[in-house]
């Protein structure tokens, strides 16, 4: 039986893939940055600095400086996301139902902690998480599996008594180099059939409402 779930956030907490991409619209205008779009593409589930380094022209990144880049943009994510914002369908009853179930729950996300903290605190959902490992926490990020042997470590288990909850590729990569017991992929950010080709998971779900069947969730839990 697992006894630990290793949650993701972006794209698996909160389905906030619009709002991501709007607030990175609004940063790169501000710098005239005209093909980001097509580049961020391939950056789902990796950590700031990273995407950064993808997106923003040098001089850019060497006048301001990663960290103040991604806080600017940051900032404006949870501006116009805070009125919206809402857990993923099936979620609050998923957490319910594994605190039943003696599961602890952990989240293990590329986002930095204010990102971490602004999700759980506007989704009402703090208190079914017992840690909480961001990007700004770990030394590399997602798709290595520092986040998630980090988070089991956290919560005092090993990785492969853990579920791990994703949706891009990045962080599916990140779980199974962890050597998670089950990853479960969620279709929000890629849609079913573009997630089905990625490999290294174990369930692939529309939302977490088709976990909560009684067959689903006990094969679930029991690995």
């Amino acid at each position: 039986m697992m006894k630990g779930a290793l949650f993701d956030m972006d794209g698996t907490l909160v389905d906030n893939t619009p709002a991501h991409m709007r607030s990175f619209e609004l940063f790169c205008n501000r710098y005239g940055v005209r093909d980001w779009r097509e580049k961020l593409s391939s950056a789902f589930g990796m950590g700031n600095e990273d995407i950064m380094r993808l997106i923003m022209p040098e001089e850019v990144l060497r006048e301001k400086g990663f960290q103040a880049l991604a806080e600017e943009k940051e900032a404006i994510y949870r501006e116009i996301y805070a009125p919206e914002i809402e857990p993923v369908a099936g979620l609050v009853r998923l957490l319910e139902r594994l605190r039943e179930a003696g599961i602890r729950c952990a989240v293990g996300s590329s986002g930095c902690k204010a990102n971490v903290d602004f999700v759980l605190e506007k989704c009402g959902i703090g208190e079914f998480f017992d840690t909480r490992i961001s990007g700004d926490m770990v030394s590399r990020c997602k798709p290595d599996p520092e986040i998630y042997l980090a988070a089991a470590a956290a919560l005092g288990l090993h990785p492969d008594e853990c579920i791990v909850f994703e949706d891009a590729p990045a962080g599916i990569e990140s779980a199974r180099r962890a050597g998670a017991g089950r990853i479960v992929a969620l279709a929000t950010t890629l849609g079913i059939d573009d997630l089905n080709a990625v490999p290294g998971f174990d369930l692939a779900a529309p939302d977490y409402r088709w976990l909560l069947g009684e067959k689903v969730f006990a094969n679930l839990i029991n690995g």
